[in-house]
């Protein structure tokens, strides 16, 4: 079951954990939802940036729900787009009283933006849990991955025990260290 959420009165009243999926525009967020769960097409991917306009409710099996944020960074986004989006997300991520953590998603191909390293800042200062993912780690050589793994880490300033998940939404690679990931930020 899939909902959409254009405003705050439009967020579904699913009484499950909801884990949100952050990041820049175009970084593979619904590729990732869509090999994390298995689905061709449930998220729905797009060759052109900033398609994604609202907050999309993935409700799986009943028991987890996986939203889909708009991306960030964008410019080719009006400012007044952008604006209209900021005060929706902060709303939700700082309010949904069933949000247990948040994915955020990094291209390990380059290194973090500022909107990246301003974004990780103000999870880390709203103490809401996250992992962060490395995504299209399929297009570096191993070697070439390691040290774009350094470097966000370090530009993102992660602490040795904070997640940094390499993944690939082509050849799957990260998928289950990602499962493993979540269902730690879920309740036992």
């Amino acid at each position: 079951m899939k909902a959409a959420a254009y405003g705050l009165e439009q967020f579904p009243g699913w009484e499950v954990p909801e884990i949100s999926f952050l990041g820049r525009s175009n970084v593979g967020k619904s590729s990732l939802i869509n090999k994390l769960i298995g689905r061709k097409n449930l998220a729905r991917t797009s060759s052109t940036p900033g398609k994604t306009r609202g907050l999309y409710f993935y409700l799986l099996n009943g028991k987890i729900c996986f939203v889909d944020l708009p991306g960030y960074g964008y410019a080719k986004v009006s400012k007044k787009e952008r604006q209209r989006w900021a005060p929706i997300i902060e709303e939700y991520l700082e309010t949904r009283s069933n949000l247990y953590g948040c994915i955020h998603l990094i291209d390990s191909r380059h290194e973090p933006t500022q909107d990246d390293m301003l974004m990780a800042e103000w999870l880390r200062v709203h103490s809401i849990a996250r992992v962060t993912v490395g995504t299209k780690a399929d297009k570096l050589s191993r070697g070439a991955l390691a040290r774009q793994i350094q470097v966000i880490r370090a530009r993102l300033g992660l602490f040795e025990e904070e997640l940094l998940v390499p993944f690939s939404a082509r050849t799957g690679s990260g998928r289950d260290q990602l499962w493993k990931a979540i269902g730690g930020l879920l309740p036992h």
